[in-house]
């Protein structure tokens, strides 16, 4: 019988064996499999992974291998550029076909694209899969067939589809060459930080397939059904934390889907988290048809919009050092552990926008040097919502007010407690506005304004009522 030439699955934001298209289908042809993740992060400039996607990319390669390994196969790391390492590992191996799974961000379409033709025009076979998206961005359409600008009518337009296909288990084999080429070490990438500031990573998050799978029977077994009255609230475990785990692919839609919705009629919790996978599938559409928005509004007008440059307040909102309790607590979750969570998301992206009126580019970039879950759609789509410059966009004239979104969504004060523990100590009625508190009960507290915790960067009326008028000033032109 003769043997079967090699295929190379080319691992990308697709660090999973289970439910994963490209690998089940080469392995399905029985020929040997040569696993490879090709570290090129100049491809996808300007937006190569920041430094806590780094750290998380590092563990979830190390867990793919482990898991490789179990099935007695192996990672090959190479470097870049993609299309020379792939065409030398095909020459070395001797494989005739090379796979993956799609990805849909703007410039590592263009890439994949070239990759292909390189490959096809070398005499080897090249085919892509889908692993990343319950629809693809091309596959929903208006009735003109047009792309879609509004979630809604995209989310209902989804439904109506089949329902995703059940998950694909994970292969017990994955056959091996004769002989294996040569690996980079994984510690050679450099994608660990020099200075340790990742300890609170590792306490927070378990990078991987299995860590993954963890959260996600977490989550639908002890959250899912009471999301829609918990997800708002930052002082409680009430959201799934999947999103650094979908992003890099460890764990796909299709399971998430499948696990939370498998015990018969839907729950209005269920419904509402499915919801949320809903937005993330919008994301992609909207990146898809309209790549600039990376770095340019989809609103056109909004290129004439009078945002400020103030270096010293866009440092205070990077530090968590803006005299809003919630705006900083939110921005100091994120420092410490990679991520924060979407209601505070929300809050200080309108702050920052809206009460300082920076540009929002200027957040995205933070996010995505910060974020563990950093996602170029995802980024996108919730920066340019917050500034009212996107698709179903929030309306202009709504400005989050913080002191009472902190009042609301963190009734009790823990999550401000945990995270400003400089002001911990004051009550509840003055935690979310110190400069309201009267003298006696911030020295009782040991608060001094302007020492221990800073004076606000913009008094609540000012910010929203400046904020009003520059919008204003679009809207007239």
């Amino acid at each position: 019988m003769p043997t079967l030439s090699p295929i190379i699955v080319w691992f990308r934001r697709d660090l999973r064996l289970a439910d994963n298209p490209a690998l089940r289908e080469a392995v399905d042809r029985g020929a040997p499999v040569v696993p490879v993740y090709i570290h090129a992060p100049e491809e996808e400039a300007p937006w190569s992974p920041g430094g806590a996607s780094q750290w998380w990319l590092h563990h979830a390669l190390a867990r793919l291998a482990e898991s490789l390994e179990q099935r007695g196969s192996r990672l090959i790391v190479r470097r870049g550029p993609s299309e020379k390492a792939l065409l030398d590992l095909a020459r070395e191996t001797g494989a005739t076909a090379v796979c993956w799974n799609r990805l849909y961000d703007p410039g590592t379409l263009e890439r994949d694209k070239a990759v292909k033709l390189a490959l096809r025009a070398s005499g080897i076979e090249a085919f892509s899969r889908n692993a990343a998206l319950l629809f693809e961005p091309w596959t929903i359409q208006t009735g003109t067939g047009d792309p879609y600008k509004v979630f809604t009518p995209f989310w209902r337009r989804c439904l109506q589809e089949t329902p995703p296909p059940h998950p694909i288990a994970k292969p017990h084999r994955v056959p091996a060459p004769a002989a294996w080429p040569e690996s980079v070490p994984l510690g050679e990438l450099g994608l660990l930080p020099a200075i340790k500031w990742d300890a609170g990573f590792c306490d927070a998050w378990t990078p991987g397939e299995d860590g993954a799978h963890a959260s996600l029977r977490r989550f639908a077994g002890e959250h899912a059904a009471a999301y829609g009255n918990t997800r708002n609230r930052p002082d409680l475990a009430g959201t799934s934390r999947l999103s650094p785990h979908l992003h890099f692919g460890e764990i796909g839609p299709r399971q998430v889907w499948h696990t939370v919705a498998r015990d018969g009629p839907l729950s209005e919790g269920v419904r509402t988290f499915l919801a949320e996978i809903g937005w993330r599938e919008f994301a992609h559409h909207l990146l898809f048809h309209y790549p600039r928005t990376t770095h340019e509004p989809l609103r056109p007008e909004f290129s004439a919009f009078p945002w400020r440059t103030a270096e010293r307040d866009l440092a205070a909102w990077q530090q968590g050092r803006t005299g809003y309790p919630i705006v900083d607590a939110g921005m100091r979750e994120l420092w410490a552990t990679g991520w924060m969570h979407n209601r505070v998301r929300m809050i200080v992206a309108s702050f920052l926008v809206k009460h300082l009126l920076l540009p929002w580019n200027d957040g995205a970039a933070w996010f995505w040097d910060t974020l563990v879950d950093a996602d170029l759609a995802a980024n996108t789509l919730g920066w340019q919502w917050s500034a009212g410059c996107g698709a179903d966009a929030a309306p202009y004239f709504r400005v989050f007010n913080p002191i009472l979104q902190g009042a609301k969504f963190d009734p009790k004060g823990e999550y401000v407690r945990r995270w400003v523990p400089e002001i911990a100590a004051l009550p509840g009625r003055h935690l979310f506005a110190p400069w309201e508190a009267p003298a006696g009960v911030l020295d009782e507290a040991r608060v001094r304004l302007g020492t221990t915790y800073p004076h606000p960067l913009v008094e609540h009326p000012e910010g929203r009522a400046r904020a009003l008028a520059a919008f204003e000033t679009i809207r007239k032109n």
